[in-house]
């Protein structure tokens, strides 16, 4: 995909500060730095569009991402940062269950995980919850290139059984450094658009 325009829209943590629902979304969902602001950067070919920290639970917004004037790449606040309080965790909960419930140009919720860990409790409740919806379960692995490539298999192969995925198939090894999957994301992200253009 050409991006001839990529730029933060909104930042909006309730439903009323949400931008018109006139564009499809697709929205990413994941722990606290596992790669979302990283993955929409490289996506968008940009550096810091998508603000990254190193300290976890900086996103605590949801960032809406306005891509070619036609759809929008959405970022959700992290989740399971240990050092916030219960009831700040819950806020973000909140803010998260809102939105994936309740946005009708939503077409597709993807969970992020970091490749180099097993996914987390919190991961797995989050991948039900996205397939409860009734979203397709696909799975980005986060920082590839922070493992060596003998490594992949064995890793993919722990958050397919973590995540109880009936095929390793919908998981997608990602590396926001190299971006050598950039272009088979795009491929990807259009068939989802078109698709639910096509069905609509």
């Amino acid at each position: 995909m050409k991006i001839k325009k990529s730029e933060l829209e909104r930042v909006a943590v309730k439903k009323e500060q949400y931008p018109n629902e006139d564009k499809v979304e697709i929205a990413f969902a994941g722990r606290s730095n596992v790669g979302k602001s990283s993955f929409i950067n490289a996506m968008l070919r940009r550096k810091n569009l998508a603000r990254t920290s190193s300290t976890p639970g900086k996103t605590r917004t949801i960032n809406f991402y306005n891509v070619n004037d036609k759809f929008r790449l959405v970022d959700l606040p992290g989740y399971g940062y240990a050092r916030v309080s219960k009831t700040e965790k819950e806020k973000w909960a909140g803010i998260i269950n809102e939105y994936l419930e309740t946005r009708e140009n939503l077409i597709e919720a993807i969970l992020l995980v970091d490749i180099r860990h097993e996914p987390t409790d919190l991961d797995k409740q989050m991948y039900e919850y996205i397939l409860d919806l009734g979203f397709s379960g696909i799975v980005i692995a986060t920082k590839k290139d922070k493992i060596k490539k003998s490594q992949e298999n064995k890793q993919v192969d722990a958050i397919a059984k973590k995540l109880e995925m009936p095929s390793k198939d919908n998981i997608i090894t990602f590396s926001s450094e190299k971006k050598d999957m950039v272009d088979e994301m795009w491929y990807i992200f259009n068939d989802m658009i078109k698709f639910h253009k096509e069905s609509e």
